[in-house]
């Protein structure tokens, strides 16, 4: 069982920003507002106690960490697209 329950709306809002650059452009691809997908991506960083990404008047930069989660992030989206299928 999942201690710690990470959601699919978390893991979209943290590919959305790395490939976006910015949580503006996230909130807006995705239909909701920047705070609530600030609140998402630091949902994430404490649940798995690290920092992702470094946040930098209004752009993101991904931290080592961060890149590793975002290809695993990644792999989560792919698997969850193909399992709706």
């Amino acid at each position: 069982m999942i201690r710690n329950q990470i959601t699919l709306k978390q893991i979209e809002a943290l590919v959305y920003v790395a490939d976006l650059g910015t949580f503006r452009k996230a909130a807006a691809a995705l239909g909701t507002t920047q705070p609530n997908v600030s609140v998402r991506i630091a949902a994430i960083e404490d649940t798995l106690g690290i920092i992702l990404m470094h946040r930098d008047a209004g752009s993101v930069r991904l931290t080592q960490k961060g890149q590793e989660v975002l290809a695993a992030a990644r792999r989560v989206l792919h698997s969850a697209e193909t399992l709706l299928e």
